[in-house]
Parts: structure tokens; sequence; C-alpha cells
């Protein structure tokens, strides 16, 4: 069917939170924020002939850090489509517009968590990770004195120390967000942000080297959940002080659930085999323009290399076609190449060997790779550390 794509007046926000909450289930009352204007926010609305609002999908306005720079990004949330108007199209034609208007805007990547991936598998999107929760028993958390180490209660004006510490391990590594931007820039009503109980700072030398943020949740019996919304540790002490006073709730709240990312200081200092297996929200990647999505992050400093690859992307034209891929000294340029490459890359594997969950060869097995030449000249795509998420959007 066809369907005008526009962005939504303000007086249609109202209609599209109800839209979102038909088909997410969410709650009748909207938050404050979703009826007015945000900057960073691009929402979209389709219209059928009518003029009916038949689906809406919106541009978060995030950016992201990649091996230590901020890459700007379309992550994609709240897509919804009346039920009577699926699978006619009203998606792809929102989807493809909100890339388009990303691109005008230098966006070069986009990532978003899938309610049914098929259908952003169709359009080049591909699940590259999943954001972990752990649930562990408090019992089972190690309690010991850390020598040099201050642990103190923190309060609202302590939130930007925790800003800067989640800054500090989100530069470096891949995909995390900087959490600035679109709702991050929008003050709380109370002293605390919603569904925030209390934080936690730990100090070496007066200096802030780790914090906890919790919402302590209801009761203290067997069902009592004491909820970690940030758990950020920039030295291994401090990773282990912050799990100290995570096992000193065992007294009130038998489970804590918290965020993870692997490799970092408050992973090495859990009993993750105590946590019940189960997995996480799965989430998914595409380029917007992989001219800037090579050119705007960083890379490892030691890869150097060239391949070149006849790039398939269905939904954005500008992407597709031959391209060559140069690494050297923590920086990337992909240019058109000269010659007709002996790799067909889906766009689908581009996304997986960008954030490096998968190697060439593995893409091959996938059906992401073609052709005469070894795929795993695609691994100097791959080469920097895997990607990961924290925030849900």
């Amino acid at each position: 069917m066809s369907v005008t794509v526009r962005p939504l007046a303000d007086d249609e926000l109202p209609a599209a939170w109800e839209l979102g909450r038909l088909a997410f289930g969410g709650p009748a009352a909207a938050p404050e924020w979703a009826l007015r204007p945000v900057e960073g926010l691009v929402r979209l609305g389709a219209f059928d002939a009518r003029g009916r609002l038949v689906g809406k999908a919106t541009d978060t306005g995030h950016r992201q850090w990649w091996g230590g720079r901020e890459v700007a990004t379309v992550d994609v949330g709240g897509v919804a489509v009346l039920p009577e108007y699926r699978g006619a199209g009203v998606a792809r034609a929102l989807l493809t517009d909100l890339l388009a208007r990303g691109h005008e805007r230098g966006a070069a990547v986009s990532a978003l968590f899938p309610t049914v991936s098929a259908v952003y598998r169709n359009l080049g999107w591909e699940v590259v990770g999943a954001l972990q929760r752990v649930d562990l028993d408090t019992a089972s958390l190690p309690s010991a004195p850390v020598p040099g180490v201050q642990v103190r209660p923190g309060g609202p004006a302590d939130l930007p120390v925790v800003d800067g510490l989640y800054e500090t391990l989100a530069r470096p590594r891949t995909g995390l967000l900087t959490r600035r931007g679109g709702v991050f820039d929008l003050p709380h009503e109370g002293p605390w942000p919603d569904g925030v109980d209390g934080l936690t700072v730990v100090e070496q030398d007066g200096v802030p080297t780790g914090a906890l943020v919790y919402g302590r949740g209801r009761g203290y019996g067997p069902e009592a959940l004491l909820t970690v919304h940030d758990a950020v540790a920039v030295t291994a002490d401090a990773a282990r002080a912050l799990v100290g006073v995570l096992a000193g709730w065992r007294t009130v709240t038998r489970t804590v659930r918290l965020p993870l990312l692997a490799g970092d200081a408050i992973a090495g200092a859990l009993p993750l085999e105590r946590s019940p297996a189960g997995p996480g929200v799965a989430f998914m990647h595409r380029p917007v323009d992989v001219v800037r999505a090579v050119a705007d992050r960083g890379w490892p400093g030691h890869v150097r290399g060239r391949v070149a690859f006849t790039l398939l992307d269905p939904l954005v034209p500008g992407n597709a076609g031959p391209w060559e891929l140069e690494l050297a000294d923590g920086a990337g340029e992909l240019r058109r190449a000269d010659r007709e490459p002996g790799l067909v890359l889906a766009v689908r594997g581009f996304a997986q060997l960008y954030c490096g969950v998968t190697s060439g060869r593995a893409a091959a097995l996938a059906g992401l790779v073609t052709g005469p030449d070894d795929p795993s000249a695609l691994d100097l795509l791959a080469s920097g550390p895997p990607v990961g998420l924290l925030d849900y959007f």
C-alpha cells in the first residue's frame, strides 16, 4: 500500500503515543516528554490516503562511542504499525525515510532492539549482540575489605560523577551510547531519575573510581529484588568494593539484578556462574553510510591492510557497489574500487563484521559472503573489538 511519510506535528504526538501503546502494551498515561518536541528526536509518521496515522518510528538522537571517537547514529525506537496495515510495507517506508534523513545529517550507523528480527533483516539490519542483565543471589557475592578504598553514600549531586565514570568506561569501547542528546538531556522531575532510589560512590585517594545507581524495589522477603541501573568501576579495587556493597544487601533483598559488560572490572568481580542461564535482549546493527562508518570510528592502531568487496544493500543504494577498505595507524578509509572485487558482501554481513562479532569465513558459512576470493580477507573489517550496549531504547 502507498503511504505518506513525514515528521509528526506536535498535535499528532498523542495519537502516536496511542499507536505505540496499542502495539507494545504500554501505559495509557504518556510521559510529558512524549507529547512535546524533544531536541534531537526525529519522529516520523506514516499516513494512509485518508490521512490516518497507520505507523510511526523514531530516530532517538543518540551518538555512540567507537574506539575513542563519537559516531553519529540512527538509533531506531518505537516502530509501530496498526495491526490492519502490518505486512503492507509501512515499516519499510518509515525506515527508508528515517535512514535517508539520518544520512543527510551525517549519521554513519544504526542500531535497534527488534520485536521481530525478520522484518529488520529484510531491510539490512542484523543481530550483533545482546544487552545483558544478570540476576545473582546477594548471599553469593564476595564481601571483603578492600584496602585504600573509601565507600560513601551518594546523592543527586553525585549523578555527574556517575556520568564521568561511565564515559571513561565507554569511550574506548565499541557501540556504547554517549548518553548525550535526545531524552538523555531532559531534566528529571524529582531529585532522582525515574526508578532510582540511591547511589553509592567509591573513591581512591579522594578520586571517584566507581559508582552504583540502584532502585530498591519493594519488600524484604524472598521476592525482594534490588535493581542496579549502573555499576561502573574504572579500577579492579573499586569493582570489588562495589560488589561488597551489593553483598551487604543480603539481609533484605535476596536477588540483585545488574547490567553486565563483558570484560569490565565489575564483570570480573562477580560470581557469574551463579546466575541462572537466560538470553539477553538482542540488538541489531546496519550501516547508514558505509564511507562515514569506516572513517568516523577509531580502529586498532596495530592493524594495517586492504580488502576489496562488492556490497549489496537493498535499502540504501549509495552503500551498494564495489569498495576498497584500507586500515592503517588507527584510521580507516573506504573508497570506490577500480576493479571488480572477488568478494560479494551482504549488508548484514558488513554489520556483523564491522561490529567485530564474526569472521569472513564464518560470514561465508552464514551465506553473507560469496565470490571466488578467500573470505578471510574480510577479517580486516572485523578487526575492532565486539560491539556492546548498556542502554535499552
